[in-house]
């Protein structure tokens, strides 16, 4: 469609629907209104035809259930059922009240059908302006068989992104959106349909997150806290302990390196919830490590690992350490050796000891090539669901955290599940869901925006 010159005062190849509306003859606005007629005009007749389905089809249902979904979409159900009395059976008949959970999800699902249709009524608007433009400058207007060939030659990037992109929509941009809009509502254990209608409150459930006479602001803020601390010792002492087990391992001086590596991958191979599982068991108040330290007569009384909210917190903190080092040394490992030996040498020469050359050398570059690393990390552990639930599951219990919903180990994410599985404070839990999101957003831009990873993209300074 590219090439030189202008129709009325438009060039060729700006072809967008402002221009169409603009410049385009009657059969190309027609378009707007009847999606292909201006493609059929044009002689594309099968291609027009197809538009022209697609747009009876929307509208066949939106007359049919379209309206009626957003207008339950609105209300979220007017009916809760009833119970009407049969005389010609002699008894009872009960009748089914609105889903308010359905109303939500059809009313998502029209909205959705309604912006493919909008951009299937600019695709039209477009491709009657093109064939317009083509016509115009006699130049030859493809056929159905042409644009069908063109999606295997160069618009093949739109046949292979089809069906990905339409999967994204429907499988996760569409759930997203679902279970962000619960945020917005009441629905909760005393709003379960069917049966029982929830509505929309706007910004209620925020407000409660954020008043902090509340129980459940006091119980986010103090398990925030801890979230921000354990992701922060988790990724910060994994990161460190990892690089100067890989730096002692890969010193000249160390004998079977590959020994040594083999003892701590041999962790990685082992499932992740198992060695939680096993962890757990054994520091139970008459686990093995309670057992064996008694026998040995190091303390009377079994170490409290899960019953005392520091012991629990230090102790997770300790075995996730088990879990992240392995992973951190071979990382650390293979950046070890690619860190240009010319630097050490030079440093050596300049007279500079072991720990002016870490400081100034192996450490920068480490940051350098990790921050991404270490960025993602971070946000993982604030996400680690794993650790937490399968070790403590939150415990020791904290009644003042709403009513004794979380508890002191609990990070956001345990919680959320704890609102949604076990309470079904789908509400409260959905508004958790997007503060943290917001919050791992947040940090991840700043953070790697700031970073040398980000500034020196090219090259280590």
């Amino acid at each position: 469609m590219a090439g030189k010159g202008a129709v009325n005062g438009v060039a060729k190849n700006e072809i967008t629907v402002k221009n169409a509306l603009k410049y385009g003859d009657g059969a190309t606005k027609c378009s707007a209104i009847i999606f292909g007629a201006g493609n059929i005009a044009k002689l594309q007749v099968i291609k027009g035809l197809i538009y022209l389905a697609l747009e009876i089809a929307f509208v066949v249902y939106m007359v049919t259930k379209g309206f009626g979904f957003l207008g339950d979409f609105f209300t979220l159900g007017t009916s809760t059922g009833d119970k009407v009395f049969n005389e010609a059976k002699q008894v009872y008949e009960y009748t089914q009240g609105d889903n308010s959970m359905l109303c939500l999800l059809y009313g998502l699902v029209t909205i959705f059908v309604i912006l493919a249709v909008y951009a299937l009524w600019r695709s039209s608007l477009k491709s009657a302006y093109q064939a317009q433009l083509l016509t115009e400058n006699k130049k030859y207007v493809p056929t159905f068989v042409d644009d069908i060939r063109a999606l295997f030659d160069q618009n093949i990037h739109k046949t292979l992104l089809a069906l990905p992109i339409t999967c994204v929509i429907l499988f996760t941009i569409l759930p997203l959106v679902f279970m962000i809009s619960m945020a917005f509502t009441n629905f909760d254990r005393d709003h379960q349909p069917p049966g029982q209608l929830f509505d929309w409150v706007g910004f209620k459930n925020f407000a409660e997150i954020f008043n902090s006479g509340s129980s459940l602001a006091y119980a986010f803020w103090h398990i925030l806290g801890w979230t921000l601390i354990w992701a922060v010792f988790a990724t910060v002492l994994n990161f460190v302990l990892g690089m100067i087990l890989a730096m002692v391992i890969n010193r000249r001086d160390t004998k079977a390196k590959s020994f040594w590596r083999f003892i701590f991958v041999l962790s990685i191979a082992i499932p992740q919830f198992v060695s939680l599982l096993v962890m757990r068991t054994m520091l139970q108040p008459e686990g093995a490590i309670n057992v064996l330290l008694k026998n040995m007569g190091f303390i009377q009384t079994g170490l409290p690992f899960w019953t005392d909210a520091t012991w629990a917190r230090v102790t997770v903190i300790v075995v996730n350490l088990w879990i992240g080092i392995p992973y951190t040394m071979l990382q650390t490992t293979g950046i070890l050796k690619n860190i240009p030996a010319e630097l050490y040498e030079a440093a050596r020469i300049d007279g500079a000891n072991a720990v002016t050359i870490f400081v100034k050398i192996t450490m920068p570059y480490m940051l350098f090539v990790m921050t991404p690393y270490l960025i993602t990390s971070f946000i993982g552990n604030i996400n680690n669901f794993n650790v937490i639930y399968l070790l403590t599951a939150g415990a020791p219990a904290a009644m003042e955290y709403h009513n004794g919903t979380a508890g002191k180990t609990d990070l956001l994410v345990t919680w959320l599940y704890k609102l949604t599985i076990d309470l079904k404070d789908y509400n409260y839990g959905a508004v958790i869901g997007i503060l943290v999101f917001i919050i791992s957003a947040t940090f991840s831009l700043i953070a790697y925006r700031n970073t040398g990873s980000y500034k020196n993209e090219e090259e280590f300074q």
